[in-house]
């Protein structure tokens, strides 16, 4: 453990991973919400949202819910219900099926597939850009070539080549959701993360680049989809003098309230993105010399939103380092730290840190399912009684890597002691 940290003060005010940012023109909205009485799920703020969100986006139509989970669950029952029809009513639109999916992620990315009944089929990561790896992909697809659905997540606001894994679908006759959630105004080749998808989806949770405390939009080039979403949201209701019903519907629609906060929010993405690259560049110089690399993206297709900074450990430089199912523990050696201690030694001047995701093959409720790289099933590969193994990366970025404090309220001088605490891991 990092002992000379017992000799500074922590922070008097905790410095978070990354939280919201108010600017005060939130407000103006949210009054407006209140003294006009549009206080549900219609009001001139989500008319505001929807069309500021699809103009940043790229795309036509955008469709203001409640949070990005109930977003990416209406894309997999659009995408479902257009691959496969209308399912009788209690059963999901992919019921059965399986679905790929990206693998180091949250695991909002892949629940809507579970709730409409998929079977997920996790795809490898890239060290390139710690996303999906196209090359696991395409193994997938000459595997299960049934495969009629992708859902890609791009992680922490740095893309991966979410154009090519688009080509892989389309040559496989496919169709890809995006994930956007982390990546709000971050690009790819010039073109905006959430335009990629044939049906996409971005987060204004509390701690995204904008927020609006929650809420998400479902983005889409069809009218026809986004109607049917609206629809969908607002419990199916059927255009009828009283409450008459034809299919299934959800309680997913925004407030006009949060939409206040979020159409606030929207006049300061770009401003918000700066403040993160400056976060992002200021760990990359003040770790120079470490045997540590900042996440990685691809400088000359890529401009990511820099909304987490992190960092993984290299190899020769990883004490030992045991994980359980909710404890881990680690033995110091002189040069040599893991994400544990350096965690912990940030935790202990009141920052927060975080491991970066654990991998979805990983996860208690889905260890029996299958998990593809570029060499095939990484499954039934580590029998004792035979010779080789599995290149796992997704595994191996989780085992090394962490999320570092990225607020962009943080100052240079509590960056500065937060980089100190790190570098002192290493002595």
């Amino acid at each position: 453990m990092f002992t000379n940290k017992n000799r500074i003060q922590p922070f008097e005010n905790k410095v978070w991973l990354a939280s919201p940012t108010m600017h005060g023109n939130e407000m103006k909205y949210v009054t407006e919400a209140y003294e006009t009485n549009w206080m549900s799920t219609v009001g001139a703020n989500i008319n505001e949202v929807e069309k500021v969100a699809a103009e940043k986006a790229g795309v036509k139509y955008a469709v203001a819910l409640s949070c990005c989970t109930a977003a990416l669950h209406l894309c997999v029952k659009l995408a479902g219900e257009r691959l496969y029809g209308k399912p009788a009513i209690g059963h999901g639109a992919v019921e059965g099926k399986r679905v790929f999916c990206s693998d180091m992620t949250f695991d909002a990315t892949l629940n809507p597939v579970v709730y409409e009944g998929g079977i997920p089929v996790f795809i490898d990561t890239e060290y390139d850009s710690w996303n999906m790896d196209p090359v696991a992909l395409e193994k997938a697809f000459e595997m299960y070539p049934e495969v009629k659905l992708v859902v890609s997540a791009e992680l922490y606001g740095f893309p991966g080549d979410i154009k090519r894994i688009k080509e892989i679908c389309e040559k496989h006759g496919a169709l890809l959701i995006e994930d956007a959630a982390e990546a709000m105004g971050a690009t790819w080749d010039g073109e905006q993360c959430g335009t990629f998808g044939d049906y996409s989806a971005i987060s204004y949770n509390g701690n995204k680049i904008i927020t609006g405390s929650s809420g998400g939009c479902l983005l889409t080039n069809n009218i026809e989809d986004a109607n049917r979403v609206r629809k969908w949201s607002t419990q199916a209701r059927e255009n009828a003098p009283w409450y008459q019903h034809e299919e299934v519907g959800y309680n997913y629609r925004m407030s006009n309230v949060i939409a206040g906060v979020i159409r606030g929010q929207y006049e300061y993405l770009e401003e918000h993105i700066a403040q993160k690259k400056a976060v992002y560049e200021r760990y990359k110089e003040g770790l120079k010399g470490l045997p540590v690399r900042m996440n990685p993206f691809d400088a000359d297709r890529a401009v990511p939103n820099y909304w987490l900074s992190a960092l993984i450990i290299d190899e020769d430089a990883m004490c030992k380092q045991v994980r359980g199912e909710t404890e881990a523990l680690y033995i110091k050696e002189a040069s040599k730290s893991c994400p544990t201690e350096i965690l912990e030694a940030i935790s202990g001047i009141n920052a927060e840190g975080r491991p970066v995701w654990k991998p979805m093959h990983m996860q208690p409720m889905y260890r029996m399912h299958e998990c593809i790289g570029r060499d095939g099933s990484m499954r039934a590969k580590t029998n004792a009684y035979i010779a080789g193994g599995v290149e796992d990366i997704g595994a191996d970025i989780f085992r090394r890597g962490l999320c570092l404090p990225s607020d962009n309220k943080m100052t240079v001088e509590q960056q500065n002691l937060v980089i100190e605490i790190i570098r002192g891991c290493f002595e």
